[in-house]
């Protein structure tokens, strides 16, 4: 990976984990926290979108991989918002 792919994948991660952040909570969790939720949501989203065959219907490119990342990041935040009330 070269430096301006990592910087990409950070800026993503960052804005996703921040939408994901407004959708669920109303608020985000930070530069550091958002980029964590966002590259945890891109990897979760890709395989959940995946396994349901609806990876393609996303599209490609920097919009596609926010829109990814930002369903798996909300997952995720949803997961752990049903944990934390058990």
């Amino acid at each position: 990976m070269t430096l301006s792919s990592i910087l990409i994948f950070l800026i993503i991660g960052a804005v996703a984990g921040w939408l994901a952040g407004i959708l669920i909570k109303g608020r985000g969790f930070g530069l550091i926290g958002d980029v964590i939720v966002g590259i945890a949501g891109a990897f979760i989203g890709g395989f959940v979108l995946t396994f349901f065959g609806l990876a393609s219907l996303i599209g490609a490119g920097v919009i596609g991989a926010i829109l990814v990342a930002t369903i798996g990041a909300v997952i995720l935040l949803s997961v752990i918002t049903l944990l934390k009330k058990l």
